[in-house]
């Protein structure tokens, strides 16, 4: 349908969401077509109303899927992007969607780990990354690739926890993306979006140390447009490399929660403003879009708050 075909195309060439990106948004909308029994772009229109969309929303709370919350969360954000674009092309007047009541727990809060979890982490692989430690590699050996490995394994942690980046920017990372002269990481981010991130002292000098470790390992000098996170035969590294090792590094640290990349994004979101930081200085740390995608971070942090108090307080540990 032309309509479908046309929202793809304006994602694709003017949002420039990634390829994966728009294969979820047309499959959403096909199945929204699909079930629907949608046969042409007037019918489309016609069907994008308040209870088109709620009847839609209960087929898929009983379709018996898996996650079905997160479904209709998914595709009624779908929908109403689809929507969204319609009303400004000036195809229909109003977003339906924003009418139609989501599930209660759609939107759950961020997971996020504790601070001593953090600072045991860093604490127990500190060693890995120390400046003797890259003494001890001095080739491709067997005993070099494992130490090589360790350092770049602490390294995808403390940059996606230090920098607060989503798996895809950390692997969009090249060498000369990290300016140590200003001390700044400059991110591709969604939408092609750069930003800047300020470089602290520490995770500066843990690149530089990695950095020269993997021209040992490789055998040659990495060039300003060279990957920075590398596999051992110098590729840039993959989704599933990254999620192996978040969970791996935070499943020997001890970490309680589920281990995946975009909780240690949570994490600093949620410290920087535990912390008092202001929230439109984390909204531009972490290239959120709008303040509302950062407004989250305001609940999980008063979740924290009542779980220190009830730990913590006297009065609460005696019953108030």
């Amino acid at each position: 349908m032309d309509l479908i075909d046309n929202y793809i195309s304006y994602i694709r060439s003017v949002r420039h969401y990634s390829v994966r990106t728009q294969e979820i948004y047309g499959g959403v909308l096909r199945r929204f077509v699909l079930e629907c029994d949608i046969r042409s772009d007037e019918e489309l229109k016609a069907s994008l109303t308040r209870d088109v969309i709620r009847g839609y929303m209960v087929t898929l709370l009983g379709d018996g899927v898996a996650a079905k919350v997160k479904t209709v969360d998914l595709h009624l954000s779908v929908l109403s992007g689809f929507c969204r674009y319609l009303v400004k092309e000036k195809v229909i007047v109003a977003n339906p969607v924003r009418t139609v009541k989501r599930p209660k727990d759609a939107r759950r809060n961020p997971v996020f780990y504790r601070s001593d979890e953090m600072i045991g982490y860093f604490r127990r692989t500190q060693a890995d990354v120390s400046p003797e430690n890259a003494l001890l590699v001095t080739g491709d050996d067997k005993v070099s690739l494992d130490l090589w490995r360790r350092r770049r394994d602490r390294l995808v942690i403390s940059i996606l926890y230090g920098a607060g980046l989503r798996r895809s920017e950390l692997i969009g990372l090249n060498v000369g993306s990290a300016d140590f002269s200003r001390g700044t990481l400059t991110v591709l981010g969604k939408g092609n979006k750069m930003r800047e991130i300020p470089l602290v002292d520490a995770l500066s000098e843990e690149i530089l140390l990695y950095l020269q470790t993997t021209a040992r390992i490789l055998g040659s000098g990495m060039t300003a447009d060279s990957p920075l996170l590398v596999t051992e035969k110098g590729s840039r590294l993959y989704p599933m490399a990254v999620e192996r090792i978040v969970k791996a590094q935070l499943g020997e640290a001890g970490v309680s929660a589920r281990k995946f990349p975009h909780a240690l994004r949570h994490t600093l979101a949620t410290e920087l403003l535990g912390d008092g930081a202001d929230i439109s200085s984390i909204k531009e740390l972490l290239g959120h879009s709008s303040l509302a995608a950062t407004q989250v971070y305001t609940h999980t942090s008063i979740e924290k708050l009542k779980e220190s108090y009830l730990t913590a307080h006297p009065r609460a540990k005696r019953g108030g």
